[in-house]
């Protein structure tokens, strides 16, 4: 089974088209697509330009629908201060 596994249609075999898929799960407000797509934005894949304070965004809003692998990303990223201010205390909370 290679489909989505939200909508089942075949996966989608180019950036464009994938990261069209994943902003539809994101504009739903699931918490593993906004993750998903935190993690693009901070690394620069499927096509975008790496932004990590995008992906920080993205990591927090994330965190607000439930996410807990955004928690331990933020607080990688207070940790060593990518895209935010570095923090060591407010990345132990995290």
């Amino acid at each position: 089974m290679f489909d989505c596994a939200f909508c089942r249609t075949p996966c989608p075999d180019n950036d464009a088209d994938t990261l069209a898929m994943i902003q539809k799960r994101v504009a739903k407000r699931d918490h593993e697509a906004t993750f998903f797509l935190g993690q693009q934005y901070s690394f620069g894949l499927l096509g975008l330009q790496k932004d990590v304070r995008k992906g920080v965004e993205l990591y927090a809003e994330a965190i607000e629908f439930g996410s807990v692998d955004a928690l331990v990303n933020l607080g990688f990223a207070y940790y060593t201060g990518e895209g935010v201010q570095k923090d060591v205390a407010k990345a132990a909370e995290f």
